[in-house]
């Protein structure tokens, strides 16, 4: 017996032995991934390949991936532009708009695109290209549904560009100091937007269902994108007829590239051959097929 139990305790002390080095290899492994990632400023790495990145495919699915963007003309349905990117559509758009205005040799057009490219900075970008900008409304959401309705969202409050003030449902006026302040995310500067408040709140008889603070009123952020956000949605709203076009100009050319001909994945590793890749499918294989 005791013969037995010497053998048992030594395969278990090997076992431990064994898992604490498998341990001591993995911190090793990821205390060198986080100095790289550190060093490289980028908030994540992949380790299969260097430039894929971890996105946000549909709903919860995040997959590591490239995103391909591509731009049809409504005339032909023809690829004028395509190129692969490891970011998702919100930080997309100005540079596809760009490259379709290029290769158009156009002076102007109108760009149609659905909301997940909705972002203010890059829809400012795409009109000082003398592009008419046609980019569907991002859905309010109720951050704080137990102090403000429907009826008090954001875009129930009316600008007033001339006198730069807000005026609420209630008709109160919104006035700001015009301070302009920095919003961050991670040390990274997203934009600039100034505040909007007035004193009227403290006595407001409606304030329960405007806002949630029990302190202070009502305040409104107004970003330096603002007026490119409003004129794109003015342009939405008018031009519904047009903008229902979009998915059958646009959304074709990726249902026949991953469904029809099985395109939805690549074994290549590198942007570069990647993007290669694409452009082959997209702008050469799938405008042939058309032609």
């Amino acid at each position: 017996m005791d013969t037995l139990d010497q053998e048992e305790n030594a395969s278990q002390l090997s076992d431990v032995t064994e898992k604490l080095d498998r341990l001591k290899k993995n911190k090793l492994k990821y205390t060198q991934l986080k100095k790289q990632l550190v060093s490289s400023g980028e908030p994540q790495i992949s380790t299969t390949d260097p430039d894929s990145r971890s996105l946000l495919v549909q709903g919860q699915v995040v997959e590591v991936c490239y995103n391909t963007q591509a731009a049809v003309d409504a005339k032909h349905c023809l690829v004028v532009a395509t190129h692969t990117i490891s970011r998702n559509d919100r930080n997309a758009l100005s540079t596809i708009a760009a490259e379709a205005k290029v290769n158009l040799n156009s002076s102007e057009f109108t760009l149609l695109a659905d909301k997940g490219y909705n972002n203010a900075r890059e829809i400012e970008q795409c009109q000082k290209l003398n592009l008419k900008t046609i980019v569907a409304q991002q859905e309010l959401v109720n951050s704080n549904p137990k102090g403000t309705t429907k009826e008090y969202l954001v875009d129930r409050f009316k600008y007033n560009r001339q006198h730069d003030t807000y005026t609420c449902p209630a008709g109160q006026t919104l006035k700001t100091f015009g301070t302009w302040h920095t919003k961050k995310r991670e040390d990274k500067i997203l934009h600039q937007y100034k505040k909007y408040r007035t004193p009227k709140c403290k006595h407001c008889p409606v304030k329960h269902l405007c806002t949630g603070r029990a302190k202070g009123g009502r305040e409104i952020e107004r970003s330096q994108y603002a007026e490119a956000a409003e004129l794109n949605n003015r342009n939405y709203k008018r031009n519904q007829k047009l903008y229902r076009t979009r998915q059958e100009i646009n959304e074709h050319i990726f249902g026949t590239i991953k469904r029809k001909w099985g395109y939805n994945y690549t074994n290549l590793i590198g942007i570069e051959k990647v993007n290669g890749a694409c452009l082959q499918q997209a702008g050469v294989e799938f405008d042939h097929a058309k032609l």
